[in-house]
């Protein structure tokens, strides 16, 4: 059988002003765009609008289910020791300047504190075969791995459960938006160049920038639908057919909301043409009003640097450093 297999960097840290002895964790997944060689195939999709958090989020599993095998086990296998872990000593090259810039706190006796694993996770094969539309294998798969994640460390006696952070960049962001959706066992999130308007981007003609990360899927699909050319209709339904509802029901003005009042960051820039910051203006507005209803306005923030596009920068990666240290460390 053909197994996914995910490596997770996990940053293990005692909470420095409790006595506590369970650590707070981090996930940091550094997925970046990939090109994916699927076809598309024409299918409808539910357009009925979720208001309910509870009910969007029991639907959204749902449909991971549906496509799934639930009696697969999950496999942890531990991978190589981390020999040089982030916030120790000088980073090795190469590694992204903005993840070094990472600020360091003056913690007393840190080395013997810190713990990063790396992780493979096995559940079942990402793609069986895209022609039947049995898989999703953009973003939707990784998520229901990162559920089965959350069930392992769960289980962890060395995890306060509790205090699960998670953060991505770029299509990780999107893994961390849509798992702190999907399971809120996930009590901090920090999705940066991740959160997007899928359906505002089809609406509004902003969709080239994302489908031109992952190309061949859709060139795929205007062959198949008859096209000359890409166009909204054969973007709609290439993602109804991916990942269903990704540009109606389970679009970031009804998923961003429902991870309330769980502490979200949103780290995204102004000029990014993957992540239109008008597309999140609706989000944005739904987001406040329901933390604003949770008594937990603090607990919401959006950050989009001016003058980037879509890339990571250090000052991205000092406040997702903050946001976290802020939430798991009380």
């Amino acid at each position: 059988m053909e197994v996914n297999s995910l490596c997770f960097s996990l940053r293990m840290r005692n909470r420095i002003s409790s006595s506590s002895s369970f650590p707070a964790i981090w996930f940091f997944f550094f997925f970046f765009f990939f090109s994916l060689g699927l076809a598309a195939l024409e299918a409808e999709h539910s357009s009925g609008v979720i208001d309910d958090a509870d009910k969007s989020r029991a639907q959204f599993l749902h449909l991971l289910r549906t496509r799934r095998s639930p009696q697969v086990p999950l496999t942890v296998e531990p991978a190589k020791p981390v020999l040089h872990p982030l916030f120790q000593g000088v980073a090795p090259r190469p590694l992204n300047k903005s993840i070094v810039s990472c600020p360091k706190a003056d913690i007393e006796n840190l080395k013997e504190r810190l713990k990063e694993e790396n992780l493979y996770l096995q559940t079942e094969a990402l793609v069986s075969s895209w022609r039947k539309g049995d898989t999703m294998p953009f973003i939707f798969d990784t998520v229901w791995d990162l559920i089965k994640l959350a069930d392992y460390l769960s289980l962890r006696k060395d995890i306060d459960a509790s205090r699960i952070g998670i953060t991505g960049i770029s299509l990780g962001g999107m893994h961390a938006w849509f798992a702190a959706f999907a399971d809120t066992r996930y009590t901090v999130a920090v999705p940066i160049i991740g959160v997007q308007g899928f359906r505002w981007a089809i609406d509004n003609d902003k969709w080239q920038a994302r489908v031109d990360s992952i190309k061949a899927v859709f060139e795929e699909a205007r062959m198949d639908l008859g096209k000359s050319a890409i166009d909204k209709e054969v973007v709609e339904k290439v993602w109804d057919r991916i990942a269903p509802g990704l540009a109606s029901q389970f679009d970031s003005p009804y998923s961003i909301p429902a991870i309330a009042p769980r502490p979200l960051l949103i780290l995204n820039g102004a000029d990014d043409p993957r992540c239109p910051l008008d597309g999140i203006k609706t989000p944005e507005k739904r987001a406040r009003k329901a933390y604003q209803k949770a008594h937990s306005s603090n607990n919401f923030k959006l950050i989009a640097q001016p003058g980037i596009g879509h890339q990571l920068t250090p000052l991205m990666v000092k406040e997702a450093c903050v946001w976290m240290d802020r939430f798991l460390n009380q």
